[in-house]
């Protein structure tokens, strides 16, 4: 009996400095790259969008600077093709103290172990304001192939403690009622469901509230999951509402709103029904929308309603993310 054997190529690793010498020249405008911070993005599980390179913050200069798209917080990025060390560590928690709301991605060749500890102590004693992520860099090629990157995460939040922790405290003092702890469930099934769908929509930590914040790669900007007990149309809490959102919240809101406006007629084309354009003259935040109603309170339903969620979500994505982009 012939067996057909496959050739596998072998895997050989390549030194960092083989392909960037200097941090500052080379990699950090390497990694400022659109295509490689979605690299890092993915490894993190955040949509980073590029605010600046060699950034002063306090008395020292961060290397990257950029907005979780998502939150609009800062993440803060520092590299290092060495190993770890103090010092680095030392700017780490001064820019945490600069910045109100921070995540800090350390990049290096190898992590100490005690440094590794440092990151997950920090985590553990900080709130959601401040993330700390560890983060390991290798180089692979296959042959003569050429070089990727490797992001190995070696720290990172716990999100289950803190989520914990913070329910504990919410419990507490004012306790979760029955609509809000519906609310966290319905969200935290939510993330599951489009995880296993591998639905191209990244979402967000599941809360007891009513919204769910979707990343569309540019701050200011925002898809937005709704699963509201408040029924728009019907204007009663005796049904339940479902939306997907394309949400418009800086400065420039009217007059992006207005620029998407021009467009509306090729835009619920490719939609495939009619949206809801929403522009309050009060409000700077503009939104636009698709929405069902829904009874929240059957968890029956509940796999039929994220499954419209993660469709209409993935849907507008699809229609709005390079349309947002380029306004």
């Amino acid at each position: 009996m012939v067996t057909n054997i496959i050739e596998l190529g072998k895997l050989e690793k390549v030194d960092l400095r083989n392909v960037w010498t200097s941090e500052s020249e080379h990699f950090t405008p390497w990694l400022a790259q659109p295509e490689n911070l979605t690299l890092l993005g993915d490894a993190i599980g955040i949509e980073l969008e590029l605010e600046a390179q060699e950034k002063t913050v306090g008395p020292f200069r961060a290397d990257i600077l950029c907005k979780d798209t998502a939150t609009d917080h800062w993440v803060l990025i520092e590299n290092q093709l060495e190993k770890t060390d103090h010092v680095h560590l030392g700017q780490l928690l001064t820019y945490a103290s600069g910045l109100k709301a921070v995540s800090i991605v350390w990049l290096a060749r190898k992590f100490t172990e005690e440094h590794r500890a440092a990151l997950d102590w920090l985590n553990e004693i900080t709130d959601d304001q401040f993330n700390f992520f560890g983060l390991e860099v290798e180089l692979w090629r296959i042959g003569d192939s050429p070089v990727a990157p490797k992001f190995n995460i070696v720290s990172k939040p716990n999100d289950w403690s803190k989520t914990v922790a913070e329910g504990a405290r919410q419990v507490k003092t004012t306790g979760l009622s029955d609509s809000k702890a519906l609310q966290r469930d319905f969200w935290t099934a939510f993330v599951d469901f489009a995880k296993e769908k591998s639905a191209g929509i990244k979402t967000t930590k599941p809360l007891p509230q009513h919204w769910m914040n979707i990343p569309i790669g540019r701050s200011g900007m925002r898809l937005c999951a709704i699963a509201s007990f408040w029924d728009t149309v019907a204007g009663t809490f005796s049904t339940h509402e479902l939306r997907a959102e394309l949400v418009l919240d800086d400065s420039n809101s009217k007059t992006y709103f207005k620029e998407l406006e021009t467009d509306k007629e090729q835009i619920e084309k490719e939609i495939g029904e009619p949206l809801t354009w929403h522009n309050p003259p009060e409000k700077r935040t503009c939104r636009v929308y698709v929405r069902k109603s829904a009874n929240l309170q059957d968890k029956s339903k509940w796999p039929e309603q994220h499954a419209w969620l993660v469709e209409k979500l993935g849907l507008f994505r699809k229609v709005f993310a390079e349309r947002v982009k380029k306004l």
